[in-house]
């Protein structure tokens, strides 16, 4: 499993990557987690705002910060 975590390393993606961290070790699942912060490439999954949250290249979340839980459902669906 691939996830990413689109923006530009403000407070709400610094907060969007930490629970992402949490969700991932509370389901105990090893997941690459990859911070991408270059504006052309968060574009090209046509997200206008962030943070944004892409699981195996497909956005799930986009302009909030969805709690662990809301994650951990998001992860458990795949």
């Amino acid at each position: 499993m691939k996830i990413k975590v689109l923006g530009s390393g403000c407070s709400n993606c610094k907060k969007l990557e930490a629970n992402v961290k949490k969700a991932c070790e509370q389901l105990n699942l090893k997941a690459n987690v990859e911070k991408v912060q270059d504006y052309g490439d968060i574009a090209a999954y046509g997200v206008m705002s962030t943070p944004a949250l892409v699981v195996d290249e497909e956005v799930k979340v986009y302009g909030r910060v969805p709690e662990v839980d809301e994650i951990k459902k998001i992860l458990k669906a795949l």
